[in-house]
């Protein structure tokens, strides 16, 4: 891959190399919905033995800890455990949500009570003092291990803050703010772990795609197994309205598959013996038996699911801002609240109650978990919301950068055509009917295996012909091939062979020039000259590359998306290049490329447009999709090294889902963008109220719960169906 799939920051890059060499544990935990406690866990396995590295992820509530081996599971498990977090044991579900919920509930309920006496004038601290320390002891049971956890490791964190904030509300005599702070805080941790569960669900939709178990033949009987216990060329039976559990073949059966989950295509496709069939996708009407070809870790949707995973992981350089500022960020504001409590008072006769309460209300302020959460919650819906529709991004690096590409290249075979050849014209000779012109070229073209060959033979059965068998076949190579059919001797070949037989005519030479140069071959079909025949041309075939019927809707779409250059790059002569670029809508094509020449027009592209993709089947693109700043794979589905080597994965062969990635990676971009000025913003202003002694402390708290509860609505939003 270029150098651009390496701009990590250090730490990233130690821990990513790690990967790949040392082993790993994972672990899936609960209770891990913050920045918070993603620096916690990494702070507690950082003294453990042979630890080389961590990443936590929040969205996927996982922990990899990278390791030469000297630290046992257990002692690995038992550091996260302290860190706060829960380690839970495979396919356990999180419970703790029910308590969290009441404890929240019995602190908003005692402070209502607190506020509802202050009100009615009960200031004995018997009444209403009493409901707000009740208020305060609920909320504080979630928010004060995690702080005494942050404290045992000198670290100043969220949970911290609010703790100083509390103890300095009720010294200064302001229990019921103490308590409002409190049951806020506790309400928006609760109200961020289910919107982050949200965006936790949609990833784990997808991991639910394919069945459990299959129907295997064994000692010719139907056995239920295990998916996992599938075995390569095993036959599997699929009866109507089940899924499949693997990816294969079908082998025997007919029937029509709904393959939406997998690829997005929401028609479903027929499937007969031959045909390929999706582990997740959904059977018709009809039983079918298939050959299985991957096994249950390999398949597509297993691919699909662990390219989420992976892309999860891997920041996005927002990402990256964001926690590189929050790192200095908040110890800077601790600082000022310091400086802030105690300056006024000390030099300037200024009362202490008053600027320890405006300290407190900056220390609330200077919480950055709606600009932390943000985030990787835009990236992963957006990741999750393609993920739905078939389009496989590789990480939010990616996504991002789909918003920045200006230039794109297409490969032609394959991404604008179909990559098979089709007849497309049939004109007939020397007024010979087309069907009879059809009949012969079929006869003596089914015993062919060239591919033009193949292409009429195909026509000639759409078009309900049956070809005349043709007899003394002869292929003549590199030029086409003669036989009998009847009592005649006929050929059917290209422009050379025509020559050669002498049955070209200037205005012959005229309509094949012409054919030519609209970039499709000719098939001659004709009467061979023989003793008392000079021979004649009865026809022409006009066989070329078919452009692919959404080609021009995709290219359209692609530069309504913000691409300014849309370039054809092809191993095709330029002549036949240009000619399917005009009609696909395309800017500039070039035809006669080498591998290293199509590497050096995607550099120059990147040179003189800053971002360019590039679109390709993966195969033979794989150096071009490297070099390019976004590669994008062609009916991935199918092809292994599409989905290595490129950053976004088309699992179904359709172009219009290019600009649908540009447009979800603009989305992306546009959504974390507002969520940084607006978080920002918020601060600011709060920033400004408190020093100027013009903001309460509960206010201070609701302005960052509402701020962290609206971004990540905000980056919600995302999984909804893209709109274009």
């Amino acid at each position: 891959m270029s150098d651009k799939h390496h701009h990590h920051d250090s730490e990233e890059t130690q821990t990513e190399n790690v990967k790949l060499d040392g082993p790993e544990y994972t672990f899936g935990v609960s209770g891990m919905d913050c920045s918070e406690e993603v620096s916690a866990i990494e702070r507690a396995l950082k003294p453990l033995p042979g630890v080389v590295g961590v990443r936590a992820e929040i969205v996927s509530s996982k922990v990899t800890v990278y390791h030469d081996g000297s630290a046992t599971r257990e002692q690995v498990a038992a550091a996260i455990t302290k860190a706060g977090v829960t380690v839970q044991e495979p396919n356990q579900t999180e419970s703790s949500g029910n308590w969290r919920a009441f404890l929240v509930a019995a602190s908003g309920v005692a402070t209502g009570i607190g506020l509802i006496l202050q009100w009615m004038g009960f200031k004995a601290i018997w009444q209403a003092d009493l409901a707000f320390f009740f208020a305060i002891l609920a909320g504080a049971i979630l928010i004060l291990p995690k702080a005494l956890r942050s404290l045992r490791t000198f670290t100043l964190d969220i949970n911290v803050l609010m703790v100083i904030a509390v103890i300095g509300a009720v010294a200064i005599g302001e229990a019921a703010e103490g308590a409002a702070v409190v049951f806020l805080f506790a309400l928006s941790e609760l109200l961020e772990s289910w919107s982050v569960g949200r965006a936790r669900r949609a990833i784990q939709a997808l991991m639910q795609l394919t069945p459990d178990t299959a129907l295997v033949r064994r000692n010719d009987a139907w056995v239920e197994v295990d998916a996992r216990e599938v075995q390569l060329g095993e036959i599997i039976l699929i009866k109507p309205g089940q899924k499949s559990a693997v990816d294969g073949e079908v082998s025997v059966g007919n029937s029509a598959m709904d393959q939406s989950p997998i690829t997005g295509e929401s028609i479903p496709v027929e499937k007969k013996p031959g045909d390929p069939v999706f582990a997740g996708a959904i059977n018709g009407e009809g039983s079918l038996e298939v050959w299985v070809t991957k096994a249950a870790e390999n398949t597509t949707v297993a691919r699909i699911i662990k390219m989420v995973e992976e892309a999860q992981q891997q920041r996005a350089p927002a990402q990256r801002f964001v926690d590189a500022f929050a790192k200095i960020y908040t110890p800077a504001v601790m600082a000022i609240a310091v400086v802030l409590a105690i300056l006024p008072p000390l030099f300037f006769a200024q009362p202490w109650d008053v600027w320890i309460y405006r300290a407190l209300v900056l220390l609330v302020i200077a919480c950055p978990c709606a600009l932390v959460i943000s985030t990787p919650v835009s990236v992963v819906s957006g990741l999750a919301a393609m993920a739905r529709a078939g389009v496989l991004i590789k990480g939010g690096a990616y996504l991002e950068a789909l918003a920045s590409l200006r230039a794109l290249a297409v490969d032609k075979t394959g991404t604008i055509t179909e990559g098979k050849p089709r007849v497309q014209e049939v004109i007939p000779w020397n007024e010979t009917p087309e069907e009879e012109i059809l009949r012969i070229a079929a006869g003596l073209d089914a015993q062919s295996t060239h591919p033009l060959a193949q292409a009429v033979v195909t026509y000639a059965k759409e078009k309900g012909i049956e070809p005349d068998a043709a007899t003394d076949f002869q292929s003549v190579t590199g030029r086409g091939a003669k036989g009998t059919i009847g009592t005649h001797a006929y050929f059917v070949g290209n422009h050379r062979m025509a020559h050669e037989l002498g049955v070209c005519s200037p205005e012959l030479e005229a309509k094949l020039s012409e054919i030519e140069a609209s970039a499709r071959s000719v098939v001659v079909v004709g009467h061979q000259p023989h003793a008392d025949c000079a021979g004649e041309v009865l026809g022409i075939l006009a066989v070329g590359d078919t452009i692919r019927a959404e080609a021009r809707e995709a290219i359209a779409a692609i530069h309504s998306a913000g691409v300014k250059k849309v370039v054809m790059l092809s191993g095709d002569n330029t002549r036949t290049a240009q000619a399917i670029a005009g009609q696909a809508g395309i800017d500039e094509a070039y035809g006669d490329l080498l591998p290293d020449q199509k590497i050096e027009k995607v550099r120059s592209l990147a040179q003189s447009h800053g971002g360019v993709g590039m679109i390709g089947d993966g195969v033979n693109d794989a150096p071009a999709l490297a070099a390019a700043t976004v590669g994008f794979a062609m009916g991935a589905g199918g092809t292994d090294t599409a989905i290595e080597t490129a950053d976004v994965a088309l699992i179904k062969d359709d172009l219009l889902m290019v600009a649908k990635a540009i447009c979800m990676g603009r989305r992306v971009v546009g959504v974390i963008r507002f969520n940084i000025i607006f978080s920002l913003a918020v601060k600011a202003v709060f920033l400004v109220l408190a020093l100027l002694g013009d903001t309460s402390l509960w206010l201070a708290v609701l302005a960052d719960t509402g701020a962290t509860l609206l971004v990540v609505a905000n980056a919600l939003r995302l999984l909804s169906p893209t709109r274009q």
